[in-house]
């Protein structure tokens, strides 16, 4: 893949490249949730995480000890990766697996693009961040957007599948966003393909004994299922968090926010193409609301993007 892009480079602007390659990404990202609530029916969710992301760490290993064989981790270096690892790949994906089960992919999708705005938050909570007001309005603007979008009907149902889904999918992001602020700290001493070869290979160890949970579920399951899986260990996984790191080296981090709104655009189009699935005017407000407010918080930093 590296020498593909490399020819590209060589016959096409780095920047038309690197833009193209995130709007796959994000694509791609966004018909995962249908991907998984098509192989949830048939592979309990603990399972379908590990197996995806044995997958994607049998893909990853080679490359990476093709590419970096004197990178070796120390003691400390591990437990880091192992932390990150185990927010970022098995509290998340066994939240969002489950999250997936009980309430709609389109549901699911929507709740997703929350994740900016709790990034935000918890900075402020936790590592005393300053909020500036474009901030400060996105993040009220954002929670107002979360609960409509989580109620779905702006009640509050605390017995239905769709609302205890929607919460485990509130869950994996906030895992997500500890997992993306802690992981800074990682990005100075570590190349992005070590990162994100150790965190997937701690993540799925995690998983393993959630796995074992599930035997009782165990069986056979059809040709379809397992086509999913492999799409979201090979395309959502492996491939696109290399596209995504590649394509965040040529683009500004604004523009890339910004493409992020396209995950939940994508899932709520295939979810009602592919599924069926119905979303209600209050929870397309509250996802309207969400977007609103991403574009709010970086409002000063879309300016000086546009004005250079």
């Amino acid at each position: 893949m590296t020498k593909i892009l490399q020819n590209m480079q060589a016959n096409y602007s780095p920047t038309l490249i690197a833009n193209i390659l995130i709007f796959f990404t994000m694509i791609a990202w966004g018909t995962s949730f249908i991907s998984t609530k098509i192989a949830i029916a048939e592979v309990p969710p603990f399972t379908i995480a590990f197996i995806r992301l044995a997958i994607t760490s049998c893909i990853l290993w080679p490359i990476f000890r093709k590419y970096e064989p004197t990178t070796h981790l120390d003691q400390s270096g591990k437990s880091r990766f192992a932390i990150t690892g185990l927010l970022g790949i098995t509290i998340y994906f066994c939240f969002e697996n489950i999250g997936i089960k009980l309430t709609t992919a389109s549901n699911a999708s929507l709740i997703t693009s929350v994740t900016p705005i709790l990034s935000i938050t918890l900075n402020m909570l936790f590592f005393k961040a300053r909020l500036s007001l474009c901030e400060l309005l996105g993040v009220l603007l954002g929670i107002g957007g979360s609960y409509l979008t989580i109620t779905a009907n702006g009640a509050l149902d605390i017995a239905s599948d769709n609302f205890l889904g929607n919460i485990f999918v509130i869950g994996s992001m906030i895992s997500w966003s500890f997992y993306t602020i802690f992981s800074k700290k990682q990005q100075s001493n570590n190349s992005d393909l070590a990162i994100v070869t150790y965190q997937t290979i701690f993540g799925t160890l995690f998983l393993l004994p959630f796995a074992i949970t599930e035997y009782q579920q165990w069986h056979l399951f059809s040709f379809s299922a397992l086509l999913q899986i492999i799409y979201l260990a090979v395309i959502c996984s492996a491939a696109c968090y290399f596209l995504y790191i590649y394509a965040l080296k040529i683009l500004d981090v604004t523009l890339t926010t910004i493409y992020l709104n396209l995950v939940p655009i994508t899932g709520v189009i295939t979810g009602y193409l592919v599924l069926d699935e119905r979303i209600l005017p209050s929870q397309l407000l509250g996802g309207t609301m969400i977007l609103s407010a991403i574009l709010i918080a970086n409002l000063d930093k879309l300016l000086k993007f546009f004005r250079h």
